[in-house]
């Protein structure tokens, strides 16, 4: 007797994820590379879309670096994540994304993400990656 498959009522619906385009993460020139320091942002005003219900999740994003040759650029950053706004994301896709796209954009030598989420029908959802090179 074969076991069948349990699929999620999800399945395929968040493949698209990771090639999805954002909006360019905008880099300055390290004029202190060489020298290791870490560079921390705080998004506290995060929204995407819960892609069950269709209503707007809330959450804040932090970000630590420590930068190679590039830092990423501030106003740049600000307009990528406001591309999530109206985006249906899961959390652990949405900090995914958010890593790899930076990771890409400024070659750190090291960065964590995590998505702290607002709480939400009883549960508190914090997620977190981190890279090191």
């Amino acid at each position: 007797m074969s076991e069948k498959k349990s699929e999620s009522s999800y399945e395929d619906k968040q493949d698209h994820i990771p090639s999805w385009t954002t909006p360019p993460i905008e880099w300055f020139a390290n004029v202190y590379a060489g020298r290791e320091y870490n560079i921390e942002f705080t998004i506290p005003e995060f929204t995407a879309v819960c892609p069950k219900t269709g209503l707007p999740d809330f959450g804040t994003i932090f970000i630590e670096y420590i930068p190679r040759e590039k830092c990423a650029e501030l106003k740049s950053l600000k307009e990528y994540m406001m591309s999530y706004r109206n985006v249906g994301i899961f959390h652990e896709n949405v900090v995914n994304k958010i890593l790899e796209d930076f990771v890409k954009a400024v070659d750190p030598i090291y960065v964590k993400v995590i998505g702290d989420y607002n709480v939400r029908g009883g549960v508190k959802t914090v997620v977190k990656r981190e890279y090191r090179a």
